[in-house]
């Protein structure tokens, strides 16, 4: 494998342009040409070191390069941050020239590329985020680590091209006591460069930062190593090469090697420094695999990419769009080509220190991630360890391992307590996932708790399996029959998922949170509503666009079918879609202020509600009507005030403005709640608790006069009569997160309650 060219530092990225606070942009061709060849420049250096590294002849880094660069930049979707050999395949690649030889390895090579082009082709890149975290930043670091083991011995002036890392630590001792101090002192220099290059301070720093760290690095220890007796890099005339051979083997062996080459290329791509994975995985790996399979023809090392998504670098710098990384496939043989006479000046302990400085940077890297949660650790040290001192198969199946057992322990970890209230109820509390494992624990503390006695069974874990549901639904069925009250609930912010019926598929399309990860911060004096707006377009086509695309495409084709219209208030604090836990296609809303139906027969200004309307009653055919206010209505604190002021403070009917003359639409209801509060009689309800204040009671009142108007309606009044029409009034309070449903008979609002079991 080989190392990935290292993305020029910000500075290097940047357009040039003159100091001054109107700096003319440089045209995009021009930007695209200089980051082509910074990339191109950064990338050389490292594509010799990583076929040095891996004892291939030294243009098969140089031919990955270039075919990295034109196929995946030419045929990929999302551009590249860099493409080239990869810096985890380099101790695979360096293991496999040993056993089978270099045309061997190019024909596994080849294989590998075909695998991956089968894979996208059967989608499994979507399911790659399932993969434990753990496992893949243990398999990149143990593998960073075997090859910077390897290079440290190369640097020393030992052999270690194909060494495992047992054989690396075990010569390791003896390298040490008698190093070759010429190639110490080379190494050393390249390592100081590429640490010190990036920060150096002022004007004249930010100009030497546009020469890549890398490209400085080794022309630093070319420079210093100038009359030393090292070997230097050998660049042989370019010829056609033979095609790859078959490796001769036992046929499981061979089939091993590809599977571990196409697995350690994908996975490089599938887990990016920055954490953004491509938006279209699944061909941005046919594209992977199709650049394998040409670089293994015509003897390159095998290729990863590591793709950004939106082409943003991770620092922030400009984009590298497709075109700067087409061209870097062009410049990086045309270079080798025009200053060969320059790269066979490179003393070969200067690209082994580079090689190791990337090895080490992948390991530190992938060892950043589990960090961050405790969980992960035991799974990442253990294959990890694998991983660096057996190979990369039995690392992956040793941590698959380790993540079976620990996944089945945390599900069979669930507490089961069962306390006695002073009043005589019996509280029942299940900590933990609720899977078949715990069923008997869980049985056996419910059969314990006498008969006749009221129970309340919170459950605080987040999964119930089908097992558990029903052992849970049988329980409480029997005790319910005896006359035992049973209430079934979660813990606040808790939820249970229930189980899903294979005809019952609902999906959590987007998960509503506080989304101030996509509110960018607004430049000193600008307006952030649209910037916000973008953030989250931007944040929708990433996370939540590929798992609706598929169901918004069907719907495209075969039409929206809603089976419910949802009149409901403008306000920006009632979110449809979360509060009835609906997708695409699920719901037709209307809304507008004081979520207003006007009764026909009402001017022409009004038509546009009652044609929506009158267009999912007649041609979407909905089966029910919801009429939804609000708690806090500022439409309804406005029909208060409005009523009582004296009626010369009023606006002339001439001059109100479109809100007064749309709220003359609830007039009607504020009348009715005036005449019921007069009268004293029917007046309308919050089942469990009394109603808060005038404008919780309008905005009731509101609701149940908005039905009548709909009744109101021709279309709606025949429908309701057929019977295939049902209304229904609903009440949401915005603080307590609270649903009320009307019983039209009594008039009053009742809460939703989310019992668990009944809700099914």
């Amino acid at each position: 494998m080989h190392a990935q060219p290292i993305p020029p530092t910000r500075a290097a990225r940047r357009p040039a342009a003159p100091d001054g606070p109107h700096r003319p942009r440089r045209p995009a061709h021009q930007h695209d040409l200089v980051l082509s060849v910074a990339m191109a420049l950064a990338a050389v250096p490292l594509c010799l070191g990583a076929a040095l590294a891996a004892g291939a002849p030294l243009r098969a880094g140089l031919i990955a390069a270039a075919v990295a660069g034109l196929v995946m930049g030419g045929l990929g979707r999302a551009p590249f941050r860099a493409a080239g050999p990869a810096v985890a395949l380099t101790a695979v690649t360096a293991e496999l020239i040993q056993r089978y030889g270099w045309r061997a390895t190019c024909a596994i090579t080849v294989l590998a590329g075909l695998v991956q082009v089968a894979l996208g082709a059967a989608r499994v890149a979507r399911s790659a985020p399932v993969v434990a975290p753990g496992l893949v930043h243990g398999a990149l670091a143990g593998l960073g680590l075997t090859l910077a083991l390897g290079q440290v011995r190369a640097v020393l002036g030992g052999g270690s091209t194909g060494a495992s890392t047992l054989e690396n630590l075990a010569a390791l001792p003896s390298e040490l006591a008698h190093p070759r101090l010429a190639g110490v002192l080379i190494g050393a220099s390249v390592v100081a460069v590429l640490v010190a290059w990036p920060k150096l301070p002022g004007r004249y720093g930010r100009w030497a930062r546009t020469v890549p760290a890398p490209l400085a690095a080794v022309a630093v220890a070319t420079a210093a190593s100038t009359g030393m007796r090292l070997p230097r890099v050998s660049l042989p005339a370019w010829q056609v090469q033979a095609l790859p051979g078959l490796p001769s083997g036992p046929g499981l062996a061979i089939a091993a090697a590809v599977l571990t080459v196409a697995l350690v290329a994908s996975v490089e791509a599938w887990a990016p420094a920055d954490d953004r994975r491509p938006e279209h995985p699944d061909r941005e790996l046919i594209c992977q695999g199709a650049a394998n399979a040409l670089s293994g023809l015509l003897g390159g090392l095998p290729i990863a990419g590591d793709a950004a998504r939106a082409g943003r670098p991770a620092d922030g710098g400009p984009a590298v769009n497709r075109t700067s990384v087409v061209l870097y496939g062009i410049w990086v043989p045309l270079g080798a080509v025009l200053f060969a006479t320059a790269l066979e000046r490179i003393p070969l302990v200067a690209l082994s220190a580079l090689v190791m400085a990337a090895g080490l940077r992948l390991a530190h890297r992938a060892h950043t991630h589990p960090a961050r949660d405790r969980r992960a650790r035991p799974l990442y040290l253990c294959t990890f360890g694998a991983v660096a001192l057996c190979g990369v198969l039995p690392g992956l199946a040793a941590g698959g391992a380790v993540a079976a057992v620990v996944g089945l322990r945390r599900l069979a970890r669930t507490g089961v307590a069962v306390t006695e209230e002073p009043d005589g109820h019996y509280r029942v509390v299940v900590d933990g996932q609720l899977t078949f494992l715990a069923v008997p624990r869980l049985c056996g503390a419910l059969d314990r708790i006498p008969e006749g006695v009221d129970v309340t069974v919170e459950l605080g874990g987040s999964f119930m399996d089908h097992t558990a549901y029903d052992a849970l639904r049988s329980w409480a069925d029997r005790r319910r029959a005896r006359g035992s009250r049973v209430a079934l609930t979660g813990r606040p912010g808790r939820p249970v998922a229930e189980p899903v019926d294979e005809a019952h598929a609902c999906r959590p399309w987007t998960p509503w949170r506080n989304h101030h990860c996509t509110r960018p911060t607004a430049a000193p004096g600008a307006m952030p509503g649209g910037r916000q707006l973008i953030g989250g377009v931007s944040a929708f086509q990433r996370n939540t666009a590929p798992l609706v695309r598929d169901e918004l495409a069907r719907l495209a084709r075969e039409g929206q079918r809603p089976s419910q219209l949802f009149l409901t208030c403008a306000d920006s604090r009632l979110v449809t879609s979360m509060i009835t836990s609906s997708g695409p296609g699920d719901l037709f809303t209307v809304r507008n202020v004081g979520n207003l139906m006007p009764p026909p027969g009402n001017d022409t200004a009004c038509d546009s509600v009652a044609a929506a309307v009158e267009y999912a009653v007649e041609v979407l055919k909905v089966s029910s009507i919801t009429v939804c206010g609000h708690s806090g209505c500022g439409a309804m604190q406005a029909l208060l005030d409005t009523g009582h002021r004296p009626p010369t403070d009023r606006p002339e009917p001439g001059r109100e403005t479109p809100l007064a003359r749309w709220l003359r639409h609830g007039r009607p209801s504020l009348a009715r709640m005036q005449r019921i509060g007069r009268l004293g009689r029917g007046e309308v309800a919050l089942a469990d608790r009394p109603v808060a204040d005038d404008v919780e009671r309008l905005a009731l009142v509101n609701v149940m006069q908005q039905l009548d108007h709909l009744r109101a309606h021709s279309c709606v009044a025949r429908r309701v009569a057929e019977g295939t029409l049902h209304l229904q009034g609903m009440y949401f309070h915005v603080a307590e997160a609270q649903a009320y449903v009307l019983d039209q008979r009594s008039r009053t609002f009742a809460a939703v309650r989310p019992e668990v079991l009944d809700a099914v």
